[in-house]
């Protein structure tokens, strides 16, 4: 008696390769989503780019930041006192009208770490970093250079009869009584507070658009060179 072997049909044929297909297709999910969850457990939380030696670094680069520059104009007087056995001949006097700008700011170079505070709020979001605190004790403000930027005779005598050439020491005794009243007037203008102000706002202004808040503490320093 002979056997014979069934024949597969291609009805059969093509049932085992969609079973086939359907099958590696469900694996191939179950490995994406496997891959995917596990990354997302494993993600790390948003940092912030905010960093204290950052700040540090930021507002050093500002270097000697002049804030403010005060104008003056003041009237000056120097004097030469004459002598009794050239007769008074040597004797002087010059009036004189200065105009002066003083400069004071702030020295950032000065900051260091222990000016800086950085602190963070409490993390809610993973996805977001965390918002910042930035606290910057500033350098006392200080008086960086007086300039005289003019200087006018208004008069000048010399001598009883006025027949000695002016006296160049008058002059620079006027230039030097001329700076310091400059820096005077300016001081009473309260130059100092105002270039500690200037600098508050401006360090502010550079953090401004990282989106922290930024508290400065500024100090008024005296005022002299």
């Amino acid at each position: 008696m002979t056997t014979s072997t069934p024949l597969t049909t291609p009805k059969v044929k093509k049932a085992n390769k969609f079973t086939l297909f359907c099958i590696v297709s469900v694996m191939a999910m179950i490995v994406f989503l496997a891959v995917f969850w596990t990354l997302k457990l494993t993600e790390e939380p948003a940092v912030s780019a905010i960093s204290r030696d950052g700040v540090v670094t930021e507002i050093q680069k500002m270097a000697r930041l002049n804030t403010v520059a005060f104008g003056v104009d003041t009237v000056i007087t120097a004097q030469k006192e004459g002598n009794w056995y050239k007769l008074w001949q040597d004797e002087q006097k010059g009036l004189f009208v200065a105009r002066g700008r003083v400069l004071a700011g702030v020295d950032l170079g000065k900051i260091t770490a222990d000016n800086v505070q950085v602190t963070f709020d409490p993390q809610t979001d993973p996805k977001v970093a965390p918002h910042a605190n930035i606290t910057v004790t500033l350098p006392p403000s200080q008086v960086f250079e007086v300039f005289l930027d003019d200087m006018q005779v208004y008069d000048w005598k010399t001598g009883l009869f006025g027949v000695v050439d002016n006296d160049p020491e008058i002059l620079n005794q006027a230039q030097i009584s001329a700076k310091a009243e400059v820096l005077k007037k300016a001081c009473q203008g309260d130059i100092m507070t105002l270039a500690t102000d200037n600098a508050t706002e401006q360090i502010k202004g550079l953090f401004a658009l990282t989106g922290a808040t930024v508290v400065v503490n500024g100090d008024v320093g005296a005022c002299r060179v």
